[in-house]
């Protein structure tokens, strides 16, 4: 492979803005907006036959999704680098969870589930084309490059939406949740390329929900004194029949304050005779189709997933910005402990859930 660009590549980034809608409006040269896809970034170098597919922290993807390897040989130019993100389409909507189960080790497996849940790819800026490295041309033209390169692309290689109409980015940021995506990024027109920079906006749904904590898991690291500190806290929600569901974890703490929670949670340690709603996840078949706290990670495998039950009384207020199914997508953030809250009144009524939005209409140019 010989191109202008060559892998491994980091890809620009964007930094965050505060208090979320409105969106930004006014940057020096102009702003565009596109929507932000929920997927793997992820960098495709074509040189004729060879693709290469690079992820956001430089190793390569390529061995893992083989049915997009093929498409985009077959819907790029003849020697490109394009950045983009790898997604995965369940029937309206992106599936980020499923996407996640693409990364396995195994080769039987990675073809099994290239047949099953294939990928797509949407592409969304060009940094060579042909001879030239386009990295310090300004974004419209690169925008301008791309799509004429991806002319004639289809099936599941995409060109992302963009627009320079703020309220139409505002729409977007609205109505687009309910296919899966998850916010708005925003782009000046006169920036260049620049790796691992964040010179773009990026603009994100902020809710924030009150859970049950239901337990901890260790840090990989000790504490002073070589004592357990807290890693996460695991949140559970009580679904309509009664029943704590696990939904997700907080763990953005600080060293320190992960040693003062082992205090703030100590009074909540299972006593004898206590049990606790998720104590069948010792149990391996309680975990068939779902995703309980004790289950075997796929991340290791056969490692169980240690973790300290509690007494499912304390409440927590957390921020988070979508739900994938009935968990979190993400990490949460903790905000305050909630004394003025009972248990029981943390239901997943209480959540913001947006309106479905057919996937096929955001992919549409």
């Amino acid at each position: 492979m010989r191109l202008p660009v060559m892998p491994p590549v980091r890809p620009m980034l964007a930094k965050p803005v505060t208090g979320g809608v409105p969106l930004p409006d006014s940057v020096a040269g102009g702003l565009v907006y596109e929507p932000k896809w929920d997927g793997f970034r992820c960098i495709v170098f074509k040189d004729g036959d060879e693709v290469e597919l690079g992820s956001r922290n430089e190793k390569p993807m390529t061995r893992y999704f083989p049915e997009l390897v093929e498409a985009l040989r077959a819907a790029l130019p003849e020697r490109c680098v394009v950045d983009g993100e790898i997604v995965v389409v369940t029937g309206d909507r992106l599936d980020f969870g499923t996407l996640q189960s693409r990364i396995h080790p195994a080769d039987s497996r990675v073809q099994m589930l290239a047949r099953e849940v294939p990928a797509s790819f949407v592409a969304f800026d060009l940094l060579a084309f042909g001879d030239d490295d386009l990295r310090g041309e300004p974004f419209g033209v690169r925008r301008a490059a791309l799509e004429s390169a991806l002319a004639g692309a289809g099936g599941s290689v995409h060109l992302t939406r963009i627009s320079a109409d703020a309220d139409e980015g505002r729409r977007w940021f609205e109505v687009f949740e309910g296919a899966g995506l998850d916010g708005i990024i925003c782009k000046p027109l006169a920036s260049t390329y620049q790796p691992d920079k964040r010179v773009m906006l990026k603009v994100k749904h902020a809710r924030t929900a009150d859970c049950v904590v239901a337990g901890w898991r260790p840090h990989k690291q000790a504490g002073a004194g070589g004592q357990e500190i807290v890693g996460s806290l695991m949140l559970g929600l009580f679904d309509e029949d009664g029943s704590l569901q696990s939904v997700g974890v907080s763990a953005t703490f600080t060293m320190a304050r992960r040693a003062e929670l082992i205090d703030e949670l100590a009074p909540y340690a299972l006593g004898d005779g206590d049990v606790h709603p998720w104590a069948a996840w010792r149990d391996a078949a309680a975990h068939e189709g779902q995703r309980l706290p004790g289950a075997v990670s796929r991340w290791s495998s056969g490692k169980e997933l240690d973790w300290r039950p509690l007494r499912p009384e304390l409440v927590v207020e957390v921020g988070y910005d979508a739900m994938e199914g009935d968990r979190f997508r993400h990490t949460t953030q903790f905000k305050r402990w909630r004394p003025d809250r009972t248990p029981e009144s943390c239901t997943y009524e209480q959540l913001d859930r947006p309106v479905r939005y057919d996937l096929a209409d955001v992919l549409a140019r």
